[in-house]
């Protein structure tokens, strides 16, 4: 099936890839200042903006997740990685990178590509879930990801027109 200009698909599309987008966006400067959501929040609910949990304040961003939340056939790998600041580097760069490129519409197929190596690395941290045999929001996420790097040639309300005209994308097609 071919997506047309015209087509409200693509609309969708962007929809979704902007939403991703902002997760991820998100996700990155929770962990970066703290903002109480899923850092600097005790176990009572109470946030405390930037705390010392905070990346900014010395915090690591992937600890917390790697030494509590870990279940599964992998848990032992996972828990060896909390505290690992090339792991923590690597997480963030990997948020900002898709957070931005998902969210204005460049590096879409990279951004793509790295969220759904990110995902698959934490479903595969969260073995098994919850309240499903083998589905979570991490595997919607991953098939989102994969409809959003297919039509990433046509994506709407994005930068893209602009980000394949610089310097950069010309000289790392891989970025376009």
């Amino acid at each position: 099936m071919t997506i047309t200009k015209n087509d409200h698909t693509l609309a969708v599309w962007a929809l979704l890839r902007i939403g991703l987008g902002l997760i991820f966006v998100w996700a990155f400067f929770d962990k970066l200042f703290g903002l109480g959501f899923a850092t600097c929040r005790d176990k009572a609910g109470e946030i405390t903006t930037m705390c010392s949990q905070a990346w900014v304040n010395g915090g690591s961003p992937t600890t917390g997740f790697l030494k509590n939340a870990v279940t599964g056939p992998f848990a032992d790998f996972y828990h060896n990685l909390a505290g690992n600041a090339l792991v923590d580097w690597l997480f963030m760069i990997g948020l900002l990178v898709v957070g931005v490129g998902l969210t204005l519409g460049v590096w879409i197929r990279a951004a793509a590509a790295i969220g759904i190596i990110m995902l698959a690395l934490m479903y595969s941290a969260l073995l098994w879930p919850k309240n499903h045999l083998f589905l979570d929001e991490h595997l919607i996420y991953i098939i989102t990801l994969f409809g959003v790097f297919g039509t990433a040639g046509q994506a709407r309300w994005s930068l893209q027109g602009w980000w394949q005209d610089t310097i950069i994308a010309k000289k790392f097609p891989f970025l376009r």
